[in-house]
């Protein structure tokens, strides 16, 4: 057995190290939060090579003594607290005492500060732990960091970094996560020379929003202002037409800093639980305010996480509260029935809405007589429209999933039930299409096509996604990719995460038949989109893309990844509560008879069931 020793400092710093700088950003929120706790109201970050290889990090705070710079780089050196009574009431960012010392201890530092009252400034240089240099220098007020060569002298968990391309991302989310939580303080943010971020510090909550997320998010926010028994709350939160695929947008901060919170997390959902749809997730900027004994700090290496006393009181009145805002009179939309161009619906509802579609649509269907029944037999056959006139909206996506069982007659005594049933392949052939029946359409939804002993129902919009999807991945395959030009072009506001979901598939987006180009800092101008998208939202489909992406393990083939892109595309497909006519759904039968898989939609959805004549028969008990 090893006898047992005393490691020696420098393995002790780099243990440490380990569990304060994980990457790059790890050194910048740590340097920032210094900046803020030192009184700063301008801050300048700037990052080469992702921070690899640079962080530099200027302020205009109080500066550090010159003789206690030394003493800043040693363990558990703080100015922020003196006892451990000090930490159930800690209102400062960074008290551990523990950041420069582990930065130290990977890096290569250069230090030059200066205090307020004195003449000089002072250069400190401390590469992996150990002092370089310390001298005086003429220097203004403040400090400036400078962070070089990240992890050199532990190569196992340099190559453990992602690309200088995320690794900037993560700072410039992180550096808007910051900015949000002090809008009293000017941030300047520089990626590589060029300036990606620029706060003015007037305090204007609601104008850092707009700088940072754009003109269309804060045109669509609502004010919180709360004081409850455990906490105050005040910020913004998003209308329900704004939301997103991921939590990216979720933004709340516990005594000016930035956190994450499971019981926060799900009372804000709660709230907007019969607001969105499955799987969105709602726009929030909330400040609380939690006296000291409410919350703790001292919970998680990285301060992210609070422990909070009174969970259930805290969760039911942070629900209640966001829910009153939701519920304002502003979030019914008003409609026009005249107008040209449909508004756009937000999903505020618990129950399906109807999609916007053409004006001519709508004077279609206040037309038609909603529930005729058609025989190919016995009426003449109205010209057949075409599916790929944009007429017929037949465009949309698909998934796969849900295995369909061959359709067998249940055997007498079995249990009643609709079975889902796969058409034996008869049901979609040349042939058997003669022999339809079509009946009619049921709830502007669903088509029933009697054939021979049973009855068929079709699902338009999964139908109608699968051949939609289809096309598209054949038009790929032959290379044909067609787009159409957009006037004016769409301006998107893309945050960090979605820029780099972006410049990583944009080869893949490209093939699909998108334009989009940079239009200056965040801004993004789609020129072009795919030949197939009409009457739908093409800026929400966009940004739903790029979110989409974020799930992506980064392992899949490129085939995979342009196949998920080719489904979203899909997204102009006939929607239910759409009134179809019967030449529009004939073309979509007949398209799905080209189909090798007509029955599931790109999304693993049943597009036809059946149910047969002893199924009903027994329902009606004339079969016993």
């Amino acid at each position: 057995m090893s006898n047992i020793m005393l490691l020696d400092q420098e393995t002790i710093d780099k243990i440490a190290a380990g569990e304060v700088v994980e990457r790059p950003c790890s050194v910048v929120k740590e340097l920032v939060e210094n900046a803020i706790d030192a009184g700063a109201t301008a801050i300048t970050v700037e990052i080469k090579d992702g921070g690899i290889s640079l962080i530099r990090i200027t302020d205009n705070g109080c500066g550090i003594e010159r003789e206690e710079v030394p003493l800043a780089f040693l363990r558990h050196s703080t100015s922020k607290i003196r006892s451990a009574e000090d930490l159930m009431c800690v209102h400062s960012l960074g008290f551990r005492g523990e950041a420069l010392s582990s930065i130290a201890a990977v890096s290569r530092v250069e230090l030059i500060t200066k205090t307020y009252d004195a003449l000089t400034g002072t250069r400190y240089l401390i590469e992996g732990s150990k002092e370089v240099a310390l001298e005086e220098v003429g220097a203004p007020d403040g400090t400036t960091f400078l962070v070089k060569d990240l992890f050199y002298n532990t190569p196992a968990r340099r190559k453990f970094l992602k690309s200088a391309q995320t690794e900037g991302t993560y700072i410039s989310d992180m550096l808007e996560k910051l900015a949000l939580s002090h809008p009293d303080i000017s941030f300047k943010y520089i990626n590589n020379n060029q300036t990606k971020l620029h706060t003015s510090g007037n305090g204007n909550r609601k104008d850092l929003i707009y700088h940072i997320y754009g003109r269309d998010i804060t045109a669509e926010l609502l004010e919180v202002g709360y004081e409850g028994e455990y906490f105050q709350v005040s910020g913004f939160i998003g209308k329900p037409s704004v939301s997103r695929g991921n939590r990216n947008f979720e933004n709340y901060f516990i005594n000016g800093r930035y956190i994450k919170s499971n019981l926060i997390a799900k009372a804000i959902e709660e709230a907007y639980r019969s607001f969105l749809m499955q799987h969105q997730y709602p726009f929030t900027v909330l400040y609380f305010t939690f006296e000291g004994e409410t919350v703790d700090v001292n919970v998680h290496p990285t301060k992210m996480e609070l422990r909070f006393g009174h969970n259930q009181e805290i969760y039911r009145e942070l629900m209640e509260a966001l829910y009153a805002v939701l519920a304002h009179k502003e979030l019914i939309p008003e409609v026009p029935v005249t107008e040209e161009k449909t508004a756009r619906i937000p999903s505020v509802y618990p129950e399906p809405i109807p999609e916007p579609f053409e004006k001519r649509r709508l004077n279609d269907i206040q037309k038609k007589v909603e529930c005729k029944t058609y025989s190919s037999e016995e009426e003449s056959k109205p010209e057949q429209a075409s599916v790929e006139e944009p007429a017929n909206r037949y465009h949309a996506p698909a998934h796969p999933g849900v295995h369909i069982l061959p359709a067998k007659d249940l055997p007498q005594g079995a249990t009643e039930q609709l079975t889902l049933e796969a058409m034996s392949p008869d049901f979609l052939t040349v042939d058997a299409r003669k022999k339809h029946r079509i009946i009619g359409q049921l709830f502007k939804t669903y088509w029933l096509v009697e054939y021979e002993d049973k009855l068929y129902i079709i699902d338009q919009h999964a139908a109608h996604e699968k051949v939609l999807y289809e096309r598209k991945m054949a038009q790929l395959a032959r290379k044909e990719f067609t787009s159409q030009n957009i006037s004016p072009p769409i301006i998107l506001s893309l945050d960090a995460k979605e820029q780099e979901m972006l410049l990583r598939y944009q080869e893949e987006i490209s093939r699909l038949g998108y334009v989009i180009e940079p239009f200056g800092g965040r801004e993004y101008m789609i020129s072009a989109v795919p030949d197939n998208l009409f009457s739908i939202d093409v800026k929400d489909l966009f940004i739903e893309m790029l979110d989409d992406f974020t799930n992506l393990s980064g392992k899949e083939t490129p085939e995979l990844i342009t196949e998920r892109v080719a489904s979203m595309s899909c997204k102009a497909a006939v929607k239910g509560n759409d009134a179809l006519s019967l030449p529009e759904i004939d073309a979509l039968i007949e398209e799905l008879l080209t189909l090798d898989n007509p029955f599931h939609c790109p999304h693993g959805r049943p597009t036809i069931i059946s149910m047969s004549k002893y199924e009903l028969e027994k329902k009606f008990k004339r079969i016993v």
